[in-house]
């Protein structure tokens, strides 16, 4: 079996290969490798999102939570080059190929950090030009945060791992997430709901769900 994507050095030996990101406004050819999430091909979940997500604003502080090799920390920094992108993951090599795929295409208001499980900068960046995000940025606030979130790694982590980002949202911030429709989603939206966090569904499509999530009213916050 393949290692999972959420390990933080994939042993997986290295098959470096690329995935064409093509949006209507966009077309991006990315690095990818093995060991990463949806290495052949940029997943359907990210495609669904990114087609169905409004603007983003274009200036402040933008977040993408498992970055991945950067599709949506990517597209954010396209759509919005007058805003801070951030892009985490806990994956190294998915983050080094985000850092490579932000260079070659000119996209400079994106960032990348190695992430712990617990949202804290891991202790190992590897290779980084300039300076890498710092603890505080990693703390936000964010306008806005996109994300294809690693639902397979069982409802306690994901839980955890929202609850810790979206807990990092500006007041006037939003969230805007997707999820397979069999793998939970209209079970994460009661969920989110019953934590405080106001949520509707923007869109519905290939069998996935694009959600709207608000920040909870601080009295709220687990």
């Amino acid at each position: 079996m393949a290692q999972h994507y959420f390990d933080s050095s994939p042993s997986s030996a290295s098959r470096p290969s690329t995935a064409d990101l093509v949006l209507p406004d966009l077309h991006l050819r990315l690095r990818t490798d093995r060991g990463v999430f949806s290495p052949d091909k940029v997943d359907l979940g990210t495609r669904v999102l990114l087609e169905s997500v409004p603007p983003p604003p274009p200036e402040g502080t933008l977040l993408d939570v498992g970055c991945g090799y950067g599709p949506i920390a990517l597209t954010l920094a396209s759509r919005a080059p007058g805003a801070r992108v951030l892009g985490v993951d806990v994956n190294a090599r998915a983050v080094a190929l985000a850092r490579r795929n932000a260079a070659e295409h000119g996209l400079d208001g994106a960032r990348f950090a190695v992430i712990t499980p617990e949202g804290d900068p891991a202790p190992e960046q590897g290779e980084v030009e300039g300076e890498a995000p710092t603890s505080e940025d990693l703390l936000g606030p964010f306008n806005v945060l996109w994300s294809n979130p690693p639902i397979r790694v069982g409802k306690e982590v994901l839980h955890s791992l929202l609850l810790t980002w979206l807990g990092r949202l500006s007041p006037t911030g939003v969230a805007h997430l997707v999820v397979q429709r069999h793998l939970g989603s209209d079970s994460l939206q009661k969920w989110l709901e019953s934590r405080g966090h106001a949520t509707e569904r923007l869109a519905s499509r290939a069998g996935f769900r694009v959600l709207t999530v608000h920040p909870a009213a601080p009295d709220e916050r687990a």
